[in-house]
């Protein structure tokens, strides 16, 4: 399964999880630039469980270089598709958990959670000379935070059948839920072999996550953290939005809802609006005029229900401007 996106739009611009995406892709390009030396570089900045329990190992490293690759293992990443998998994860879950906590408060909420990924991989590694990398810990612990929030929240889901896409909305708590469970499962078949995935990162970064979230209340916002989100209120919803149509009796025509902003009121916009109506699950482009008001109806001719006749209804969607 491969979330595309969640459907509840975060109200301001998510500038500490982007930033946090940005060095991670940065990071990646240097280490592809490493050649020969790679090994080499993860052995250093990765976490490497020997290196804090093996006395003939650690004795290479200084304090600071063995607390500063429990920070960096989180931003390195084994490959393409390690990177780009952590970063969609991150990037679906992570907007609307710094929305509720804040950026700053977000930003330690992720390092927090990444640095208790790593020391689980420790406890039950504790021997392994092999280096851990990546931020599937950091990451675990923003979905352990967004199954708390927004545990009825819908995840645009891809569930590739053979060769044919298919896309369907699951609600977060089974999505991520299924998730945790499969981790739990790995791990507990992983105890006491060697496997390439830090499964008890994942886990302990998750049960974290819901920690820190559980405790936030008694963290006080800054002054500055206050201002940032002043400057990051979103002047758009989401370019892409889940319209849920209803019907009903005799009437051929779909009804459903589409929500923007009062600046795109003003000047107009593009949306992709995804319809799920029975077995269709249906992407289409529209424009939204400029001038519109609340409560005007656009008109999608032949999106509705197919009549005895033959012909099919239309969709009328009702403009909601959400400030």
């Amino acid at each position: 399964m491969f979330p595309i996106r969640d459907t509840t739009p975060s109200k301001n611009y998510p500038v500490v999880n982007n930033t946090i995406i940005g060095i991670c892709a940065a990071v990646f390009l240097i280490e592809l630039s490493q050649g020969a030396g790679l090994d080499r570089f993860i052995y250093i900045y990765g976490i490497v469980p020997a290196r804090y329990s093996v006395d003939r190992i650690s004795s290479y490293f200084t304090f600071k270089q063995q607390f500063f690759s429990l920070l960096s293992f989180m931003f390195l990443h084994g490959g393409f598709w390690h990177l780009i998998s952590n970063m969609l994860f991150l990037y679906i879950f992570g907007d609307n958990v710094e929305d509720r906590l804040g950026h700053i408060n977000y930003l330690f909420f992720y390092i927090a959670c990444g640095i208790v990924s790593g020391l689980c991989h420790l406890t039950f590694n504790i021997q392994s000379n092999t280096p851990t990398i990546g931020a599937s810990g950091a990451v675990a612990g923003v979905m352990g935070a967004y199954l708390i929030l927004y545990p009825r929240s819908k995840i645009l889901t891809l569930i590739p059948i053979i060769f044919i896409p298919y896309f369907i909305e699951l609600p977060a708590f089974f999505f991520i839920g299924s998730w945790f469970v499969l981790q739990l499962l790995n791990a507990a078949s992983s105890l006491g072999n060697a496997s390439h995935i830090a499964w008890w990162a994942h886990i302990g970064g998750f049960v974290f996550g819901i920690i820190f979230l559980k405790l936030s209340p008694f963290i006080p916002e800054t002054k500055f953290s206050d201002k940032i989100r002043m400057t990051t209120k979103k002047r758009k919803t989401p370019r892409l939005q889940v319209i849920r149509p209803v019907g009903s009796g005799y009437d051929h025509n779909l009804y459903g809802t589409i929500i923007i902003t009062p600046y795109e009121a003003l000047t107009g916009t593009r949306k992709m609006v995804n319809i799920p109506w029975g077995f269709n699950n249906k992407f289409y482009n529209i424009k939204i005029p400029q001038g519109i008001k609340g409560g005007n109806t656009l008109r999608l001719k032949e999106l509705g229900k197919l009549s005895p006749t033959g012909t099919k209804g239309d969709l009328m969607l009702k403009v909601t401007v959400q400030s």
